[in-house]
This record gives C-alpha cells, structure tokens and sequence, in this order.
C-alpha cells in the first residue's frame, strides 16, 4: 500500500436487513436467515430480503419512469449507494468514481427476455441495454449525478473486492481521491440455482432438512425452533458430509478516501490478490494457494500474531471450506487468528458477498465484539479486535485479501 485508505461509509442490503444497527443485532443471534422458496418447478433454500426491504426497492423503482425496467441487481445498488453517499459529505461536483461489479449481472431480466425470445423468436427493444453488465454502474453514476470514472466488472464471487481493488488503485495512481465501489446481487431465480444444483454443491431443500433431522432424533416441534437450532448451510463446519451451499441475494457499497480521514469508519491497511492455475473450472487448489499469496501480500511485513481474526470465504462446500482453510493452517502455522464467516447466516451473495464479508469485520472493529459460527470448534477469543483479515475467491481461483485495520 502506497498509502492507507479511508473507508468513510457503508451500507448494505441483505437477508439480514438493511440498517447496520439492525445489521448488528441480527449478528449477535445465533438465528439464520435462510427460508424456502418456491420456484415455478421446485422449491430451494435461499437467503431473501426482508418484506420491508423489498417494499423499500419497490418504492426507488416507482420513483423514476426509467427505473421501472431495470433490475432488482441495478436497484439494489442503487438503494446501498445511496445510503452510502448520505453518510458522507460528498458533493456532486466532486466526481468521484464508481465502479459496482455483480457476478450474475441482470439476472432476472436476462432470463425473462431470453425466454421471451425462444416463444416468440423476437427480443424487447431494452433486452440490450438493460442486461449489459455495464448498466449498473452507469445507472449509479446517474442517480447520484457524479461526472467520474464508471467501472463495471464481474469477478465471480471475489466481484465486490475487486471493486475495492479497483477504487484502491485509481486513489493510489491520484488520478482520483474518491471512489464508491460495491457489488450487487439478484440472483435468485430457477435458472442459477438450478446451475448451483447441477454442481452439486447446493444444500438440501428444507423439508429434507427436517425430515433428516427427525430421523436423527433431533425434536424440532416448530419450524422456528427448527430455524433457530438447525443450520442448512454449513460454512467452517470442517466435518459436514455434504455441500451445503445457499444462495443468497444482497448489495454493499462503501465510500474510499485518500490518506486518514477524520470521518473514517475504518482503514485499509493492505490489499492482496492472486489467482493459480486451475485443474477444474470451479475448484481451487487442495491448500488454496492462491489465498496464501493474497494474504501474504495483503499483510506485507506485518506480524502473522498481529491479525486477531479472519472473515473467511468459506462457502459452505466441502473442498471450498477445508481448502481455505487449509491456506491459512499453511500460512499463520501456529498462530491461527481467530476464523469467522457469515454465509452460514445470510447465504453466499455471490458478487456482492466480499463486501458484505468486509462489513461484518467493519462491525467487529467498531463494537469490539467476534461473531462466532455457532455450529463450529470453539475457538480463543482476541482481547481486543485491531487487525482483520478479509478474503474472497471466485470460479478461476481468483482470490482477494482485504487488511482492515481501525
């Protein structure tokens, strides 16, 4: 790092809400937020937005006639956006940069207008432009009227920190002091979970849960007792059988600045990346090597003893967990940090979940507090919470490491 990077606003939109006090509570509970929903052929776990949420995405649609066709990975991150920009005090004559990235992109428009195509063999008049991945940070950049650099991009599942990268980068070259980057995610329909089911690494529907649990004589007399207790997604459980997988829908943004700010919420203290050579399109390799060079560059010549926890990827499937896991066994040796996920909660956001990784650790450094995975070994707890390691990958091995420091 040429210098450090102030992050001076977050926001998010996920399963577990969309106000960070709110944010916060839902953390400190042992509750899941994942339920069953219905598609046209099948129902599946998925990780939704609340009902108030959605209404709140329902009202931003209905606020601009142009707004009306775009879709919900396009509302969503401008929802966060501008929730983001209203902590600061930016202005629009600032031109700051914006750069969003979702893995998915328009997923739900995409499928609607190809499918309108093979019954009628004609496409919509918006199908283009409206599923051009490029549309989501241009439309942000309209809504929030700013005049600077529009970046969109898709990375798989290490989409949203990439964005950071890419924010990181433009302040560090000083051809910008400000950028808004974030990741958006609306994937929850028939197709891509089918896709997530045709690799095997999906979890369970929900009534097989309970009808396997019943068999294991475990007594869930009501479906909350059993939501309360019983975990679908496995993320850092290490002795699972089964992938166990849940899509999850969601969007993040946060605000970078040049140097220290006296407004920041955070620092960034490191950044790391590295991909490797694949032998599967959807795998890493057995120790994750590609995690252990992004972490050793994210951490230059800080001490391994100095990270007091790590917001790990862990995406609920079995070579995915023990793989990153076994990067950082190879990396720290014996002075494991503390190791946390949050896709066991509020699914895995594909795009936008690296964010929404690193906004778990921003809320561990304010409050002082870890949130542990309920279902996992019981680990040390830090005294205090100074240094926190996020990391990302995606399909391509494509992995990111975040330094966040207070």
């Amino acid at each position: 790092m040429k210098q450090p990077i102030s992050i001076t606003a977050i926001a998010s939109l996920s399963a577990l809400g969309s106000n960070q006090t709110q944010i916060w509570n839902n953390y400190l509970n042992d509750n899941h937020f994942l339920t069953e929903k219905k598609f046209d052929h099948f129902s599946a776990l998925v990780a939704q937005l609340s009902k108030e949420d959605k209404k709140e995405i329902e009202l931003l649609k209905n606020t601009d006639s142009k707004y009306k066709n775009l879709d919900d990975t396009v509302l969503f991150a401008i929802y966060v956006s501008r929730k983001a920009i209203e902590q600061t005090d930016w202005k629009e004559d600032d031109n700051f940069g914006v750069n969003f990235g979702s893995s998915r992109g328009a997923t739900t428009l995409f499928e609607n207008y190809y499918k309108e195509f093979l019954d009628t063999k004609k496409s919509s008049t918006l199908s283009s432009p409206t599923t051009t991945l490029g549309n989501i940070s241009s439309w942000v950049a309209h809504d929030l009227q700013t005049n600077g650099p529009e970046i969109s991009h898709s990375i798989t599942c290490s989409t949203a920190l990439h964005s950071l990268l890419n924010g990181v980068a433009w302040i560090n070259s000083g051809m910008s002091d400000k950028f808004l980057v974030g990741g958006s995610e609306a994937a929850l329909t028939d197709f891509t979970i089918a896709q997530m089911q045709a690799l095997k690494v999906y979890a369970n529907r929900h009534s097989e849960l309970v009808s396997e649990s019943h068999q294991n004589k475990i007594d869930f007399s009501t479906t909350f007792e059993m939501t309360k207790q019983f975990y679908p997604c496995k993320a850092f459980d290490l002795t699972k059988k089964k992938n166990t997988m849940v899509l999850g829908e969601g969007a993040s943004a946060i605000c970078l600045e040049k140097g220290i700010s006296k407004n920041a919420i955070a620092q960034i203290s490191g950044i790391g990346f590295a991909t490797e050579v694949l032998k599967h399109n959807t795998s890493i390799s057995t120790n994750a090597i590609c995690f252990q060079k992004s972490m050793k560059m994210a951490l230059g010549d800080i001490s391994l003893d100095e990270i007091d926890v790590i917001v790990m990827h862990a995406p609920g499937t079995i070579k995915g967990d023990q793989s990153e896991i076994n990067a950082i066994k190879n990396f720290f040796c014996n002075k494991i940090p503390f190791l946390t996920t949050n896709k066991w909660k509020l699914g895995h956001t594909f795009g936008a979940s690296g964010l929404l990784s690193l906004e778990l650790g921003i809320l561990m450094l304010q409050y002082q507090k870890v949130i542990p995975v309920p279902f996992a070994e019981e680990q040390v707890k830090p005294k205090s919470v100074k240094k926190i390691l996020v990391n990302a990958v995606g399909f391509g091995g494509n992995a990111v490491s975040i330094l966040l420091t207070k």
